[in-house]
Protein backbone atom coordinates (compact mmCIF):
# COMPACT_ATOMS: atom_id res chain seq x y z
CA UNK A 1 0.00 0.00 0.00
CA UNK A 2 1.89 3.08 -1.67
CA UNK A 3 -0.45 6.04 0.40
CA UNK A 4 -1.35 6.35 3.92
CA UNK A 5 -4.94 6.76 3.82
CA UNK A 6 -6.16 8.52 6.94
CA UNK A 7 -9.82 6.93 8.09
CA UNK A 8 -11.94 7.54 11.08
CA UNK A 9 -11.94 4.75 13.76
CA UNK A 10 -14.65 4.30 16.42
CA UNK A 11 -14.06 1.87 19.35
CA UNK A 12 -16.21 0.07 21.56
CA UNK A 13 -14.63 0.56 25.07
CA UNK A 14 -15.60 -1.44 28.21
CA UNK A 15 -15.84 0.94 30.65
CA UNK A 16 -16.18 -1.68 34.15
CA UNK A 17 -17.14 -4.76 35.36
CA UNK A 18 -21.03 -5.33 35.35
CA UNK A 19 -23.20 -6.84 37.78
CA UNK A 20 -26.54 -8.15 36.30
CA UNK A 21 -27.02 -7.52 32.87
CA UNK A 22 -24.91 -4.80 30.57
CA UNK A 23 -26.00 -1.43 30.55
CA UNK A 24 -25.35 0.54 27.74
CA UNK A 25 -23.58 3.01 30.64
CA UNK A 26 -21.00 0.17 30.58
CA UNK A 27 -19.13 0.82 27.67
CA UNK A 28 -18.04 3.86 25.37
CA UNK A 29 -17.64 5.06 22.60
CA UNK A 30 -14.69 6.53 21.53
CA UNK A 31 -13.87 8.33 18.21
CA UNK A 32 -9.87 8.35 16.39
CA UNK A 33 -8.38 8.70 13.75
CA UNK A 34 -5.57 6.38 12.07
CA UNK A 35 -3.18 5.92 8.90
CA UNK A 36 -4.53 2.67 6.66
CA UNK A 37 -1.05 1.48 6.49
CA UNK A 38 0.69 -2.43 5.53
CA UNK A 39 4.08 -2.60 5.50
CA UNK A 40 6.05 -2.99 2.44
CA UNK A 41 6.35 -6.80 1.81
CA UNK A 42 4.07 -7.65 4.47
CA UNK A 43 1.51 -10.26 4.43
CA UNK A 44 -0.61 -8.73 7.00
CA UNK A 45 -4.38 -7.37 5.74
CA UNK A 46 -6.08 -4.60 6.67
CA UNK A 47 -9.85 -5.60 8.07
CA UNK A 48 -12.53 -3.37 8.28
CA UNK A 49 -15.67 -4.38 10.59
CA UNK A 50 -18.60 -3.18 9.70
CA UNK A 51 -20.84 -4.69 12.47
CA UNK A 52 -20.77 -5.17 16.16
CA UNK A 53 -22.42 -8.09 18.15
CA UNK A 54 -22.69 -8.65 21.78
CA UNK A 55 -23.03 -12.21 22.42
CA UNK A 56 -24.62 -13.78 25.38
CA UNK A 57 -21.40 -15.58 26.50
CA UNK A 58 -19.87 -12.16 26.32
CA UNK A 59 -21.71 -10.81 29.95
CA UNK A 60 -19.57 -14.12 31.51
CA UNK A 61 -16.59 -11.83 29.93
CA UNK A 62 -17.57 -8.32 31.65
CA UNK A 63 -18.21 -10.10 35.67
CA UNK A 64 -14.80 -9.38 37.59
CA UNK A 65 -12.38 -12.14 37.65
CA UNK A 66 -13.11 -13.85 40.82
CA UNK A 67 -16.56 -14.70 39.92
CA UNK A 68 -15.75 -15.94 36.44
CA UNK A 69 -14.75 -19.94 36.35
CA UNK A 70 -14.42 -20.48 32.32
CA UNK A 71 -14.03 -17.50 30.42
CA UNK A 72 -11.02 -15.30 30.93
CA UNK A 73 -12.93 -11.58 31.48
CA UNK A 74 -12.54 -8.70 29.53
CA UNK A 75 -10.16 -5.84 31.47
CA UNK A 76 -11.55 -2.26 31.70
CA UNK A 77 -10.64 0.32 29.35
CA UNK A 78 -9.73 -1.95 26.78
CA UNK A 79 -10.64 -3.14 23.33
CA UNK A 80 -10.42 -7.50 23.06
CA UNK A 81 -7.91 -8.39 20.40
CA UNK A 82 -10.30 -11.86 20.93
CA UNK A 83 -13.03 -10.73 18.93
CA UNK A 84 -10.91 -10.00 16.01
CA UNK A 85 -9.31 -13.31 16.11
CA UNK A 86 -11.94 -15.36 16.70
CA UNK A 87 -14.11 -13.74 13.36
CA UNK A 88 -10.40 -14.24 11.50
CA UNK A 89 -10.46 -18.08 12.62
CA UNK A 90 -13.88 -18.57 11.93
CA UNK A 91 -13.93 -17.00 8.43
CA UNK A 92 -10.29 -18.98 7.52
CA UNK A 93 -8.54 -15.79 7.80
CA UNK A 94 -6.22 -16.66 10.67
Amino acid sequence: MALEEEVSNRQIIFKDYVTGFPEEEDMEMVSSSIKLKVPEGSEAVLVKNLYLSCDPYMRLKMIKPENSTYFAGYEPGSVSALLLNIFLCFHGLL
